[in-house]
């Protein structure tokens, strides 16, 4: 499908408004929610302007000033049209909105149509319509010219000349269409019964003419409403930017590096949902209400945005927030400790780690970059990883008008096509830009050689996460488990092949030309609904009156093509499925509802909520003061609260705003984003267990404070920092772990649990050096020496103690 030229185009409509036009109909709308049919009256010319309204949405919807639209209206009480002016004739001819861009205005001008009790000639209206869009266009001849007729047919005409009308519409390659109402249509198909003569001859005439035309269609008013809520993907040309291509270095090395002049342009762009506004009832002051008083008008405004920006005071010279941290319902107490302060007192803060780094200017320097694209490097294109390409892609064209260019660029794409590589390039789009890296490579065509460039992200932009494996696993001690609910057998595994077979759809598609079926999933005929429906939505509300007494009609089955899966598909797959839940033993297990918070709130757990990890451990209820009083309070951020102007309702938050810092605070004293303060922090505390995961330090000295639980919290601890230890991520806690060993060891020898000490770390340097341990974490260990290793006697014996080790075997074992 070539590209079509985006805008650049006028349509005239040309609607009868006959008497004719003003016959009632019944037109079915959405089922009620009780799946209730239901319909609607309204006129025929309420019916066919919802087309009109339509196409002329798409143009608001686009915003060209290049795409321009009149209307002329022939069954008209008044005569009004150019051609009437300087000869005369043309009777009941109006031009009802001149051409131009529409607007809001253009609706509902549209909006106040009503029938007449004149009828009109059609061909005198395209007559008009010609001459009308010829004169607007005398100066702007490569403009498309389009024309839309709206009739019922039951209007008399004049059909004598029509065949000059014809000749000067090829001559200036007007296209014409026929949106006729009930009109005769064999492929939608409809056929209209006691079908009046006239009607029936001018039906056979529309068919005539638009024959005789080089592009002309006719067709039935049912279908048009239906093929116009149709999703469309219209391809436009990119405008072409000029930029350099350079290979080498230029300042450097000028005599091996070489420059080539080229042309940029969009090779795919990225589509969003049309943003919506919010708007108010603007009220009105005295003066207004009195002039208002004759005239029931609302009159709406957009809201805007403001914000406000507050400092919690409470936190900033080391007070406790004894009633926050107490999980307070007391609003009052806490907005008491909230200072409003104004925007030019607060500078831009940047986050970097955990951290904010000031920037009073709003951004930091920028680097001193050159416009252009550099090719840093080659690689095979075996070697590109297909998941780090980010963004559009774009076409790079040497310059159409030099042609040494297009030779030089021809030269480099064809050298990497027939190498098989790619080029890394660092792209700067003007002086002084950011640059971006990105991906090129050689495309050869029958005409042309060109490169594709795609943005890839920097280093420091990807993130690498590792997980546990799902094949093999590992116990507490840090044996290889091979039998386990969570490894599969070979009968599951021959099952969910099965399974997975069953769902093939690449050749569940209609058959093609040689009786070949074809893949089911096509992606040129795959729309977003997200896109699409939303802008239906947009439109229809703007073109009924009432969307209550007329609602939004369903989706376009194209939309709906591949929401739900082939038939075939799910019945094929039954028997996988029955085979799958008898093998693996599936069992729907019911959504346990959570305990009542303060506010009332209650949710059910979700399904993916419940990790498959054999570490999982169930967390201990601790709630209300007891955790509460356990959080350490952290300092915060200045907050900002988001109101409306002319609304007391929610409105939606500002996006990609970076948070703002107080403006004389030091740079040390910066607040760090420490632990969440909330009471619902699971500490980690296994079943039984007096010390958990989250915070086994604090945990550890809060019970030994309270006293008889040494041997319970010595235990706890040694199994706690083992788990930690041993799983993954555990570099970032290897210091935390260590101080829980040195707090472990000193309160084991002096209150003599030096037996569990010693058993505990023995376990641990086993576990830490299997092939599934830890052994950087026992590397840390080894080198603080004494004060991590084995209890001996005579470090015992000082205190009252006993070991089993003597000085040089605890040396040896450490």
């Amino acid at each position: 499908m070539p590209a079509e030229r985006a805008g650049y185009t006028v349509t005239m409509f040309l609607i009868d408004v006959s008497p004719s036009m003003g016959t009632l109909r019944s037109v079915e709308l959405p089922p009620a929610p009780n799946g209730e049919q239901r319909t609607t009256e309204m006129t025929n010319l309420e019916w066919a302007l919802q087309f009109v309204k339509l196409k002329i949405q798409e143009m608001i919807f686009n915003g060209r000033k290049t795409d321009q639209c009149g209307v002329i209206l022939f069954g008209s009480e008044e005569t009004d049209n150019i051609i009437h002016e300087k000869n005369g004739g043309y009777q009941h001819v109006s031009e009802y909105i001149p051409i131009a861009q529409p607007n809001s205005t253009t609706l509902a001008k549209l909006d106040a149509l009503q029938p007449s009790e004149n009828s009109g000639d059609p061909i005198d209206a395209l007559i008009v319509g010609i001459e009308t869009q010829d004169i607007y266009l005398n100066k702007k001849r490569t403009w498309t010219r389009k024309i839309v007729i709206v009739t019922d047919g039951q209007s008399p005409m004049e059909i004598e000349d029509w065949e000059a009308t014809v000749k000067k519409m090829n001559g200036l390659a007007i296209s014409l269409t026929v949106i006729g109402v009930d009109f005769d249509d064999d492929e939608f198909p409809f056929h209209e019964e006691d079908k009046s003569t006239i009607k029936l001859e001018n039906e056979a005439f529309y068919h005539k003419l638009t024959s005789a035309l080089d592009d002309g269609l006719v067709g039935t008013c049912a279908f048009a409403l239906q093929e116009i809520a149709r999703p469309d993907m219209k391809q436009t040309k990119s405008a072409l930017m000029g930029t350099v291509l350079r290979l080498g270095d230029i300042d450097v090395r000028p005599e091996e590096a070489i420059e080539i002049l080229v042309k940029a342009s969009k090779c795919t762009a990225l589509a969003r949902p049309k943003s919506w506004k919010k708007f108010g009832r603007r009220e009105k002051t005295d003066d207004q209400m009195q002039v208002d008083e004759e005239e029931d008008t609302t009159v709406f405004a957009q809201l805007k945005m403001r914000s406000e920006y507050y400092i919690d005071r409470s936190t900033q010279d080391g007070e406790e927030q004894d009633k926050m941290d107490m999980g307070s319902d007391d609003e009052e107490d806490k907005d008491k400790n909230l200072e409003m302060v104004q925007k030019e007192q607060l500078i831009r803060g940047f986050k970097y780690g955990s951290t904010y780094a000031p920037c009073p200017d709003g951004q930091f320097p920028r680097l001193n970059t050159r416009k252009g694209i550099d090719i840093c490097g080659f690689f095979h294109a075996k070697n590109f990883r297909r998941e780090l390409a980010m963004g559009e892609v774009q076409y790079l064209w040497a310059d159409p008008g030099a042609p040494q260019q297009q030779v030089a660029l021809s030269s480099i794409v064809q050298a990497m096509y027939e190498k098989g590589v790619l080029a890394i390039a660092r792209w700067v789009s003007k002086d002084g830009m950011d640059p971006k890296m990105g991906v090129l490579e050689a495309r050869v065509d029958t005409n042309i050689d060109f490169l594709l460039w795609v943005q890839m992200p920097f280093a420091d932009d990807v993130r690498k996460y590792t997980f546990a494996s799902l094949e093999n696993l590992v116990s507490k001690n840090g044996k290889s488990v091979t039998k386990h609910p969570y490894l599969p057998t070979e009968d599951q595994l021959e099952a969910m092949d099965k399974f997975i077979d069953s769902m093939d759809i690449m050749d569940s598609g209609e058959k093609d030309d040689e009786g070949k079926p074809v893949p089911w999933y096509d992606t040129r005929q795959s729309y977003n609904p997200a896109i699409h429906r939303t802008k239906q939505a947009l439109f229809h509300s703007a073109v009924v009156n009432d969307i209550a007494s007329n609602p939004l009609p369903p989706p376009h089955p194209e939309l709906l093509k591949y929401i739900n899966p082939p038939r075939w598909a799910l019945k094929a797959s039954k028997n996988a499925i029955r085979e799958c839940k008898e093998v693996f033993k599936i069992k729907e297990v019911p959504k346990k509802a959570a305990k009542a918070r303060k506010d009332g709130h209650v949710r059910a757990s979700d399904e993916d909520e419940d990790m498959l990890l054999l570490d999982k451990k169930p967390a201990a209820s601790h709630k209300g003061k007891e955790h509460a009083s356990q959080v350490p309070a952290s300092p915060k951020l200045a907050r900002s609260a988001k109101k409306s102007v002319a609304s007391d309702s929610e409105t939606e938050e500002e996006s990609d705003q970076e948070p703002l810092l107080l403006e004389k605070r030091p740079f040390n004293a910066l607040p760090t984003p420490e632990r969440s303060m909330s009471p619902d922090v699971d500490p980690g505390r296994a079943p039984g267990r007096i010390i958990g995961s989250t915070y086994p330090l604090r945990d550890f000295k809060t019970n030994l404070a309270q006293g008889d639980v040494v041997t319970k919290a010595v235990e706890d601890m040694g199994v706690v920092i083992k788990e930690v230890v041993l799983r993954p991520f555990a570099s970032r806690r290897h210091k935390e772990m260590i101080e829980c060993m040195i707090a472990m060891r000193d309160t084991s020898l002096k209150e003599d649990e030096i037996d569990a000490w010693n058993a505990f770390l023995r376990d641990l340097k086993e576990s830490c050096l299997k092939e599934a341990g830890n052994s950087e974490f026992w590397q840390e260990v080894q080198k603080l020496g004494r004060s991590l290793s084995l209890i001996s006697e005579p470090e015992a014996k000082k205190l009252g103690g006993h070991s089993e080790f003597s000085e040089s075997a605890s040396e040896a074992v450490s």
